[in-house]
Parts: C-alpha cells; structure tokens; sequence
C-alpha cells in the first residue's frame, strides 16, 4: 500500500475525463474522482497511487454540490453505499441525464482536440427511453437495457460487478434494464457452478435466460431469434451481438443512411461493410439506395456471417464473408485487378470497430485502396478520435459528425463520423 492509498482528502473537481471519472488535483497531483461532477468540492478516499502521473479516489462526501447533482435511481451505486459495495455500470446515474449528454459532448470534444488536433463540437443526441413510447429519456435515463449480463460469486449468487472491479455485489433491482428484462432476472435465485446470467429481450418473441454456457427452458430451441428494425427482421444467434438499448439500432441505422454523402455513392462500386455483424448497417444502406447495390459485409464470426447472409438475401450484389478486417483488406490490396480497384475507389466503407477502434492497419488499407467514403460508427471517442488523426494523414477529411447517447448513465457514447477523400 502507497503512503496516501486509503486516505481521504478534500478535492476541488475541475472536469471530466474519459471512462466515467472526473479531474481534480493535489498537491499538483492530478487526480480521476469517480462519483462526483465538475464544480463540486468533495471528501474523496484514494484508492490508488500507484501511478506517478495520477491517483484514482471514490467520492464518500459531497461538500459543495453540483446543481447537476441528483439521488442516484439506482440505490445499489449511490453514496450511500460504501465505495466497494457500489454496483458498477451505472457511473453517471448520480447527475441529471441532460448534464450526462452535456459532459459526454465535453469528452468527444477534449478527445478531438487532444488526439487529433481538431476543435469540434458535437451534439449528443437523446434516444427515447425504453420505458414507454413517450417517455423522454430525460426524465430518468432508465428502462433501455434490453440485454445485460449478471455475475455469479462463488456461493452461486448473481448480481453486478462492482464499480472497477470483478467483485459481484448482489443486487434487488436493475432499473436500466427494459420492464421485460427486470421481470425475469433471477436475482432471488443462486446458480451454484455458474459464471453467468445473462438475460435477453428480443424484439419479436419471448424474453429468456441463458445460464453459465447452458440454455434454460426458457430460452429460444432453435439457435436463433430474430430482431425487428421499422419493417426488416434480422435473424441472429442467441447469444450474438445487438444493439443493447431498445432504440439504438433504429437510430444507428437512420443516421448511418444520412450521414452517406450521395453525391459520392456508386450502387456499383465496391462498397464494404466492415466488422459487420449480421449485416444491419449494410442492410441500412440497402433500404436507402435500392436493390441493385453492391455492398460486401466482413465479420470475423463465421455464425454472425452466417446470419448476415440471410439478412442480406434482398440485394443481389451484396454478400456476406467471413475474415479479420485487416486481413481482408490486406487480401483485396494484393489481389485485386485494375478493375476491381477502379471500382474500391469509388466505395462507399461502413466501418463499426470494437471499442478499441480501427487503427492504423485497417485505416492504411482503406487509404491503399482509395475508397471514396467512409462512415465510422464509433463506441469510443479517443478511439475515433486517434483514428481520425490517422484518416488525416492519409488525406482523407471530417466531414461531419453525430453523437448519440445509447448508454445513459453510464459514461459510454456512440458517435457517427463521415470521412471524404480530399
């Protein structure tokens, strides 16, 4: 232990940084507080010093509140909880949803200016909550979870990790999860042997369970369930991935429809859509440019690929191929004839990484191949951000961008960016 880990000190919170912690400082030190808001002075326990560069703490006492501040919905990850039994996945849920929006966009914006030298503003855009039809997400940020996963501990009892750690904290509700998901938790069950529980809201049929690996009775029989978005259905495997909040796919998929340039789409071009899933976005850009596109969608899962090919069966020209990103594009700059090169540059790129990003292998073989467009749907702001500086180099310009809140409460964005060819 450190000479000031476990002590507790008066901080003045002066921002916020990306992964759900705010900046203070100490003695010239810089410190990330969880649980507090920028321009409240708070009583912080540090919980780490290890690092030179900065500490980590745990607001336990607020002094001088944030007008932003509000009573956590969630009682098992308020202040009134010791800082090691406070719920994790829920880090903003102590500030007013409308705030939460407004910090995200000060995170997107710090990313950009830092990581890519850009000085952009962006708006972050509230999705309906999954509670009713008509309840804003304003209101409480609460009811959207149509997938989460509960932790089981070694005496077979599920609940949720706690905050920064894999220490399960049992629980007695889960207010961010849809009304269906909450009405079938097993939270007063134990699950002796078991790693997990996750719980599953489709959109078409029956809500259902899946236990440690082992399918309960009530999950589906056949493998898969399909998921509904306006008026097409998506089959995908049970365990696959989805959007998590009720309404995000719907939402993704009308802003990645808009934030394509037409001016510089070709129906007939080699257009690509990359870690695809099961082909909902290059089912979006289907639905909005016809039946005679030509779209290509690459996932390393040759199950989710399986179901992308289904998915995409009403568009002759597309197709579904199982490969690491990198490697495809890779495959395509050795492999491809004048013709099919001609027709990469005039590609449209839908391009939906894992947190981590894309990177610099995958951004330089779009680059290699000179693909007219492409339109990043991103998790993580750095991440894009870093991605962006890189698109830059390559001479390819930030054309536009959207952020959207998928994940109230948590610290989490989405964020839409579209990228041109200079």
């Amino acid at each position: 232990m450190g000479d000031m880990q476990g002590r507790h000190v008066e901080l003045e919170i002066t921002g916020v940084a990306h992964g759900g912690v705010f900046v203070a400082r100490h003695e010239g030190r810089v410190v990330f507080v969880s649980d507090a808001i920028p321009g409240e002075t708070v009583v912080a326990e540090i919980t780490d010093d290890a690092k030179k560069s900065f500490w980590r703490a745990e607001t336990i006492e607020v002094i001088t509140p944030s007008e932003h501040r509000r009573p956590h919905p969630w009682a098992a990850a308020s202040l009134d909880r010791s800082t090691a039994d406070r719920a994790g996945g829920a880090e903003f849920g102590h500030i007013e949803v409308a705030h939460q929006r407004e910090l995200k966009e000060r995170v997107l914006a710090d990313s950009f200016s830092r990581m890519a030298r850009i000085d952009r503003e962006t708006t972050v855009e509230a999705l309906p909550s999954g509670e009713t039809q008509d309840d804003a997400a304003e209101v409480t940020g609460m009811g959207w979870r149509t997938r989460l996963r509960l932790h089981v501990d070694e005496n077979g009892t599920p609940g949720q990790y706690a905050a920064r750690s894999h220490r399960v904290i049992p629980v007695d509700d889960l207010p961010l999860a849809v009304p269906e998901a909450r009405a079938i938790a097993p939270l007063g069950e134990t699950f002796a042997g078991a790693e997990y529980v996750d719980v599953i809201v489709p959109s078409t049929g029956n809500p259902y369970v899946v236990v440690g690996g082992r399918t309960r009775e009530r999950a589906p029989r056949t493998g898969s369930i399909v998921e509904r978005v306006g008026e097409r259905d998506f089959r995908l495997d049970t365990r696959g991935f989805w959007q998590v909040h009720r309404h995000a796919a719907a939402t993704l998929t009308a802003a990645v429809q808009q934030a394509i340039d037409p001016d510089a789409f070709d129906p007939s071009a080699a257009n690509l859509d990359l870690y695809g899933g099961v082909g909902l976005l290059a089912a979006a850009v289907g639905d909005r440019f016809g039946p005679g596109v030509r779209i290509t969608t690459v996932e390393s899962d040759h199950v989710a690929t399986g179901h992308a090919g289904y998915n995409l069966s009403d568009w002759v020209g597309a197709s579904a191929v199982t490969a690491r990103v990198d490697a495809y594009l890779r495959g395509v700059t050795k492999t491809a004839g004048s013709a099919e090169r001609e027709r990469m540059t005039r590609a449209t790129v839908i391009l939906d990484p894992p947190r981590s990003g894309a990177g610099k292998v995958v951004v330089d073989g779009l680059a290699a191949v000179k693909v007219a467009q492409v339109v990043y749907v991103a998790c993580d702001p750095v991440a894009l951000a870093r991605d962006t500086a890189i698109f830059a180099e390559k001479g390819y310009e930030l054309t536009g961008m959207r952020g959207f809140d998928l994940f109230p409460n948590t610290h989490h964005v989405e964020a839409v960016a579209t990228f041109r060819r200079a």
